[in-house]
């Protein structure tokens, strides 16, 4: 089993744990066409989304960046550009797909003001990992404890809506959602 929970003063010396695949940004119609079947022949997917930080009380902003990933390539939807097309949401309401993410409920509501959908097989990990004994809901303590290795969380407070993500926004916003996949994978092929 795992250990339930871990302290940042034991993770900061682990190596790093880093999406290093192909990442792809999609900023158009064009590209999503481009990259949906890729999408929806998938088993399962990383899920994660971004957020532009409010700095003022009471402000709220939608959802930026949408991010799904495979084990080996990250599609980065800069839902700030094109918004959420139905065609993503057809991914959304898939029951064949898994999509894997940690606090899915905040993530599936800001995509929901966006364009409704109906979520199918949305697997939280802040739930899933607790069968193994994990009572930590960070991302950052779960990959340590299942990994023994660390996520960087430099780039979390970043502005998601600029219009070029630097290459070390679209690492950190590759490696969360990933990560999410990575985690999933090893728990249920080390225990089923």
């Amino acid at each position: 089993m795992f250990a339930e929970n871990i302290t940042n003063e034991e993770i900061k010396d682990f190596p790093l744990l880093q999406f290093t695949g192909g990442i792809f940004i999609i900023d158009t119609f064009e590209k999503l066409d481009y990259y949906l079947p890729l999408l929806k022949d998938q088993k399962m997917l990383g899920f994660d989304t971004e957020t532009k930080p409010s700095f003022k009380k009471g402000e709220k902003n939608s959802v930026s960046l949408l991010q799904l990933t495979t084990s080996s390539e990250a599609f980065l939807i800069r839902v700030n550009t094109i918004g959420l097309p139905d065609e993503l949401i057809e991914i959304f309401e898939n029951k064949d797909i898994k999509k894997i993410g940690l606090a899915l409920k905040d993530d599936i509501s800001i995509l929901n003001q966006v364009n409704k959908f109906k979520p199918e097989n949305f697997i939280d990990l802040q739930i899933y990992v607790k069968a193994f004994g994990i009572e930590s809901n960070s991302l950052k303590k779960i990959a340590a404890i299942v990994f023994n290795k660390r996520i960087s969380k430099a780039q979390q407070v970043t502005n998601w809506e600029r219009q070029e993500l630097t290459e070390a926004q679209q690492i950190y916003a590759a490696t969360d959602a990933w990560a999410c996949l990575q985690i999933y994978k090893k728990l249920t092929e080390q225990f089923f």
